[in-house]
Order: C-alpha cells, then sequence, then structure tokens
C-alpha cells in the first residue's frame, strides 16, 4: 500500500514542476514548437529510424495526433520520412540536419535549465533529486500483467554490492564480440574500476547503475580527479544487450552530466572506439565532439580510438 501521507506533496510538487520547466506554456525549450513536439524530436533522436506507430505509444498520444504533429514537422524541414525496411506502409523517422541543429538547441537549453537549479543544492542533495526522479518515473512507468506491477528499471547512484564484477561482465562480453577484445581489456577494466571504487568518497566521483529485477544491466561513472583539476572523466559506460535500444543509455549519460554541471567541472572526457555509431550518436547529441583519433592495439587488437570532449554549458 502506498504511504497516503506523500501523495499530496508528490502532487504539489509534480504541478511546480510542470510549470517551472514551461509545459503550461505554448511553446517548450525556447523553440516556437509545441511541449509534444519537442518530445517527439528528442525520442526520433534517440531512436533513429523509429515509426510513427512506435512514437506514438512511446509519447502516448493517438495516431492522429502524431500524424499531425509528424505532418507540420515534416513541412518545417525538422524531419524525414522514409518508407519502413520491414514494412513500406510505415514510415520511418529520422532527423534533418535542421532537426539535428534544432534538438541541440533543445538540449543546450534544458541542460542550461537543470545545471542552474542543480547548481543551488550541495552534491548529497544533487544525487538524492536523480535517484528520487529517476525512481518515481519508473513507477509511473511500470505495468500491471495479471495483477503483478512489472519490476521498473531504475537509476541508482553509488556503489552497490556486485557492481566491480557486473560492469566488468558487460564490458568483457561486449567487446569480444565487438572489436575480439580479450583477458588484457577484461584485467584493465577489473583494475580501474576496483581503484576508482575505493575512491568513491570524494565528492568529485561518482557512479551510477541501472537497475532491473535487483540486477545491474548497465553503468557510467564520473572520475573528477584523474585528468586533473576541473575536468571530469566518462568512463565505464556500457548496457547489456537486452536493455539496449529503450532509452537507458541516454537516462545514464543525462545523470552523469547533470552531476558534471552542478560540481562545474569546465569540460568532460571520454574515451571510445571507431564504429560504435550509436554510441557516437550519443555523446554527439549531449554536446561531445571528436578532437582526437589514434590507432592502438595494447587492448589485443588494433582499434581506432577517439577522444571526445564536451565543455560546460
Amino acid at each position: 500500500m502506498p504511504n497516503t501521507s506523500a501523495i499530496g506533496p508528490v502532487r504539489d510538487a509534480s504541478r511546480q514542476l510542470v510549470r517551472e520547466l514551461g509545459f503550461m506554456n505554448a511553446s517548450l525549450a525556447g523553440t516556437d514548437l509545441s511541449p509534444s513536439a519537442v518530445h517527439a524530436l528528442i525520442e526520433i533522436e534517440s531512436q533513429d529510424g523509429i515509426t510513427a506507430r512506435a512514437l506514438s505509444e512511446t509519447l502516448r498520444l493517438e495516431k492522429s495526433s502524431v500524424s499531425r504533429m509528424l505532418r507540420k514537422l515534416a513541412v518545417s524541414g525538422d524531419i524525414v520520412e522514409l518508407p519502413g525496411e520491414r514494412d513500406g506502409r510505415e514510415r520511418s523517422l529520422s532527423l534533418s540536419e535542421m532537426g539535428r541543429r534544432r534538438v541541440a538547441a533543445i538540449h543546450a537549453f534544458a541542460h542550461g535549465q537543470v545545471a542552474e537549479a542543480l547548481g543551488r543544492l550541495s552534491p548529497r542533495e544533487c544525487r538524492v533529486v536523480i535517484e528520487g526522479l529517476s525512481l518515481y518515473a519508473q513507477a509511473l512507468a511500470a505495468k500491471t500483467e495479471r495483477g503483478v506491477v512489472a519490476s521498473p528499471m531504475r537509476i541508482a547512484s553509488g556503489y552497490r554490492p556486485g557492481l566491480i564484477a557486473c560492469v566488468t561482465r558487460m564490458h568483457a562480453l561486449y567487446y569480444a564480440r565487438t572489436v575480439g577484445f580479450g583477458q588484457r581489456f577484461e584485467t584493465v577494466v577489473a583494475g580501474g574500476l576496483a581503484a576508482f571504487c575505493d575512491r568513491l568518497e570524494n565528492p568529485e566521483n561518482a557512479v551510477w547503475t541501472a537497475i532491473c529485477n535487483d540486477e545491474i544491466v548497465g553503468s557510467i561513472a564520473i572520475d573528477g580527479e584523474d585528468l586533473g583539476q576541473g575536468i571530469a572523466h566518462l568512463r565505464w559506460f556500457i548496457l547489456a544487450d537486452g536493455v539496449r535500444g529503450g532509452g537507458i543509455g541516454r537516462r545514464l549519460l543525462s545523470a552523469a552530466l547533470d552531476f558534471v554541471d552542478a560540481h562545474q567541472f569546465k569540460e568532460t572526457q571520454l574515451w571510445t572506439f571507431a564504429g560504435l555509431s550509436a554510441a557516437r550518436h550519443l555523446y554527439e547529441a549531449h554536446g561531445f565532439v571528436c578532437v582526437e583519433e589514434r590507432s592502438g592495439t595494447q587492448w589485443g587488437s588494433e582499434v581506432l580510438e577517439q577522444r571526445f570532449v564536451r565543455l560546460r554549458p
């Protein structure tokens, strides 16, 4: 049974969030678009090739409303509609170059709005806000099947038992399959992550995990020490195979970047490998730019390493 004394305060806070974030306005996020259109563009960006039907289900809007909105976005030049790969009658949606610029501006506006609010909170309060909002959003989204509420996916901050083993395993399996890395890579991941967890008492270091059915299915970390003063190092960003494409990576990355902005790091850096197009798209959508590429063989096979940098908004 829910704590009935919490219902009133949660509803009050929810209404205030709606007002303060601008959802009562005719337009949103510094654009001339409606809130639903802004949400549609962000979902199309995160799920490139999504169909109109799937977008309707994601946004919880009627198909007719989504169709009208998509026509307007196509006329304005923000989206491109193509026949679906499996069914030519279904439209596959992607952002145009104009749409990508508009979504980048929306992200910049939203990051600034959130960063300003989080800047008024302590690091501990920021972590409470992030985990609390994630839990509440997922509780709202949980579906009931045969009278049993499905276990929601949630984002948790801080160390939890099994983190080092689970995150190392996800890295080892994914990179063995995609680029042929082996024992050397797994050893480096495990050793580096274990050493980092010993430094989590530093308020400039943090780690988040995606949890489903009490199992870790994703992770991301910010190391605020190893690259020097004012530079955040984004590390150990990984998802289990079964949860890719569902928006969990975007939620993890947003949690990490909210932390970065709240702590006023001047820049954030990360290293990745060429060919991981979905990850690169996600990074670029959140303000990262590739500034360096170099060939490396230290992981057991030759790969093109890439360094991305995001400056403080």
